[in-house]
């Protein structure tokens, strides 16, 4: 295909602009004009198109990519084990005696919560009734179950009893459930009431961090949990591309790749 060219039907445009959002990440309205061979209104529109219709999210200058971290816990949490659980060893090594711990519901933080040595000395609060189940019994740990309406997708406890208990908790470290992180579109979620009490939490907390799979990189979700200058530590894979974490690290997040098992290299 020429680098320049003209498409006359929008489907046509919107399907090689989608290709090119799972092949490149983000796309910019501009880059996208020169190849078609049109104007920048006409590509805007074209994003426009595809972002009400769910395949893409508007962001300035061009689009991102939706995550693919939109299913329900229960398929999350059947894939990539070994992968969260690379990421879980190297979260784990975050978490210090004597801290007051939150971790919110996700498939990569329960990995993080397995990988806690026993005896840590820690508290260790959570909105996961999946989480809790983990560790309870488990030495060193003060558990403490934020209550509320547990949403059946997301597997966690939300709604204003579950922002209520939230605010009485003073946290040191708190690991969020990132369904979405970008340098410009920030830390992401899918479900309103779940960004919100994300939001409260990274509000709150002394510190923040996130593990999360290569996939969630360079993607967006509908609703804002923080933007990434909030996020004090990130976990990522060893095929982490660096044009991502570049930008991030610039924002003042500290970037750990769990390359070797067990070990952290920022």
């Amino acid at each position: 295909m020429p680098a320049s060219f003209t498409l006359s039907l929008p489907d046509e445009r919107q399907q090689i602009i989608l290709d090119r959002l799972m092949q490149r990440g983000r796309v910019l309205a501009g880059d996208l004009a020169r190849e078609f061979g049109t104007s920048e209104d006409t590509i805007r529109r074209d994003l426009r198109e595809m972002a009400s219709a769910g395949k893409c999210r508007r962001v300035y200058g061009g689009a991102l990519p939706l995550s693919p971290a939109a299913g329900p816990l229960a398929a999350r949490r059947a894939e990539a084990p070994e992968r969260k659980a690379a990421l879980g060893r190297v979260a784990a090594t975050l978490v210090q005696p004597g801290q007051v711990v939150f971790f919110d519901a996700g498939s990569t933080n329960s990995a993080i919560v397995r990988a806690l040595p026993a005896g840590l000395g820690v508290t260790i609060a959570t909105n996961a009734p999946d989480i809790a189940a983990d560790l309870v019994g488990k030495s060193g740990v003060e558990l403490i179950l934020i209550g509320g309406r547990v949403d059946p997708r997301s597997g966690a406890a939300l709604g204003a009893r579950a922002l209520r208990d939230a605010r009485e908790i003073r946290v040191d470290l708190a690991f969020l459930g990132a369904c979405a992180v970008d340098a410009e579109a920030g830390v992401a979620a899918f479900d309103a009431e779940e960004a919100e009490f994300k939001r409260l939490v990274a509000e709150r907390a002394k510190a923040v961090a996130a593990a999360v799979t290569t996939d969630k990189l360079g993607t967006a979700a509908p609703f804002l949990v923080a933007p990434v200058s909030r996020l004090t530590h990130l976990v990522v894979e060893a095929d982490a591309p660096e044009s991502a974490l570049a930008p991030l690290r610039r924002a003042g997040v500290s970037v750990y790749r769990a390359e070797r098992l067990g070990e952290a290299t920022q």
